[in-house]
């Protein structure tokens, strides 16, 4: 049975090298090592695949069958061998390590230099290996090549392999007869056993609830008491379960014990890593019950199923408006409050939540990093890039609770229930006006200040607000987007347009 067949020694190729690294070297020759046994890792991952490739193209010589990989590795030792005896001893001068081929000298010598010359033509990252692009490009290619040969779950990389490969190692000989499930030891079979035996002897006498064990008892009776046993020594925190504490404890010390497998950030709550490893994996396991979604945290898939489900649990303290999420309730409530903590780095203009900032600072610098897929329409935020390719496609996801009318942006659907329900939540700072969306009060209050923000490109005409400007700068550049269905007439503006298709209608509204 080789590496591959037993899992057993297929970790301890991996563990060993963890081993040898008990001895107290100095930190930077530490790191070197690392970095080094992680390319030898990776290049044997290599080899890996290039013979299962081979394995299956066998050379016949003289009866004996001698695969492509076996002829390779033989012509490789033999070029080795002269390679030794003709060159000489590389010495590098930053740790005084030895080599004699100039490429493995080259490759080392990246780890003190820092060069990437490797990049990766989909995303950008460089890497010091041309092991470590191939590797990264198989997240772009969805490939994944390691396959547990215990139950056939795919992998992307070996790393992940050897994680999974630990939970067919944790062997639970205790069966449970009722349901199959199998367990660590004889003790827990018994606490699980009483799930299905009813047997609950515990009881908290504040809400009747029963427990399985005494220790889950006492956890749950510091709910009703209050009660906070654990103390951090550093600040006044008091916690109900130790656990709790020893991740609390973490911010003080600045200890992170949990890596990422795959970058160097590291995390102080084991949860967090979990969370930040489906980055790089894509791995979304919470999926939507109404719809096809998948998210790869837990809060983002309970905020989503309100879209379904209609709940809005955050209600605003100043009016009667709710919200399915806490971060819209509180950006709502500024409205309110009228604080607008996000300052614009170029201009003077404050915003009540940063999305708004980022998105306006793109007027500054011009940045439209987001493009239409059926045009060549660029947006600045990627929010008004969805709505705009609604237009093409005629997707209308946001449906009236009162009516049948569909619309292809929620702060259309928003205004158009304001209309049901009578409510104009803005009102004018200067008069008793009020109106049903922002974007109507802030153009309203420019009669007030006599502000006009859009100027022309063309001539030196400025306008309250944006459409105006932009149906006036249609006159410079003989833009008609309104076109008559009757005939091949085009206008620069709807009203236009409406007052001409009369003549067609006969329809005389005055």
């Amino acid at each position: 049975m080789g590496a591959q067949d037993d899992p057993e020694a297929f970790l301890e190729l991996f563990e060993k090298s963890a081993e040898a690294c008990g001895k107290e070297e100095e930190p930077e020759i530490l790191r070197i090592k690392h970095e080094e046994q992680g390319e030898f890792i990776e290049e044997k991952e290599e080899n890996e695949e290039t013979s299962e490739v081979e394995e299956k193209n066998h050379i016949k010589t003289g009866g004996k069958s001698l695969s492509c990989s076996q002829t390779k590795q033989k012509d490789v030792k033999k070029n080795r061998v002269k390679k030794s005896s003709r060159n000489q001893e590389i010495t590098c001068t930053q740790c005084g390590k030895r080599f004699t081929h100039k490429a493995s000298f080259e490759r080392h010598m990246r780890i003190h230099t820092g060069e990437k010359p490797f990049t990766c033509d989909q995303c950008g990252k460089s890497f010091k290996q041309s092991a470590n692009l191939k590797r990264h490009m198989k997240i772009h290619t969805g490939e994944k090549p390691y396959t547990c040969d215990q139950c056939g779950e795919m992998f992307l990389w070996a790393s992940l392999l050897k994680k999974h490969y630990k939970f067919h190692l944790k062997e639970k000989p205790h069966s449970c007869n009722l349901c199959g499930k199998s367990l660590l030891n004889l003790q827990s079979l018994k606490e699980h056993q009483k799930i299905h035996t009813s047997v609950r002897a515990h009881m908290c006498f504040e809400c009747e609830k029963t427990f399985s064990s005494v220790s889950n008892l006492k956890q749950h009776a510091r709910i009703h008491t209050g009660e906070k046993p654990y103390k951090c020594s550093h600040c006044d925190q008091r916690f109900s379960q130790s656990a709790n504490l020893k991740t609390h404890v973490r911010i003080h010390s600045g200890e992170k014990p949990y890596k990422c497998a795959h970058c160097d950030q590291r995390f102080n709550q084991s949860t967090h890593l979990k969370t930040h490893e489906r980055t790089h994996t894509g791995e979304k396991p919470y999926k939507c019950s109404q719809c096809d979604k998948r998210f790869n945290r837990l809060p983002y898939l309970k905020t989503h199923e309100r879209i379904h489900t209609g709940e809005k649990p955050y209600k605003c303290s100043h009016c009667d408006k709710r919200f399915s999420d806490s971060s819209s309730l509180i950006t709502h409530e500024r409205i309110h409050t009228g604080e607008k903590p996000y300052k614009c780095s170029y201009c003077d203009k404050r915003f009540s939540d940063s999305s708004c900032v980022k998105s306006h600072e793109r007027i500054h610098n011009g940045v439209k990093p987001y493009k239409c897929s059926h045009c060549d329409k660029r947006f600045s935020h990627s929010a008004n890039m969805k709505t705009h390719v609604r237009i093409h496609t005629g997707e209308k996801p946001f449906k009236c609770s009162q009516c049948d009318k569909r619309f292809n942006q929620m702060p259309s659907l928003k205004t158009h229930e304001n209309i049901h329900n009578g409510e104009k939540p803005y009102k004018c700072s200067h008069c008793d006006k009020r109106f049903l969306v922002s974007s109507h009060l802030k153009t309203h209050e420019r009669i007030h200040t006599g502000e006009k923000p859009y100027k022309c490109t063309h001539c030196d005409k400025r306008y309250s607000d944006s459409s105006s400007l932009k149906r006036h700068e249609r006159i410079h550049n003989g833009e008609k987007h309104y076109k008559c269905s009757h005939c091949d007439k085009s206008y620069i503006d709807s009203s236009s347009l409406k007052r001409h298709e009369r003549i067609h209608t006969g329809e005389k509204p005055y």
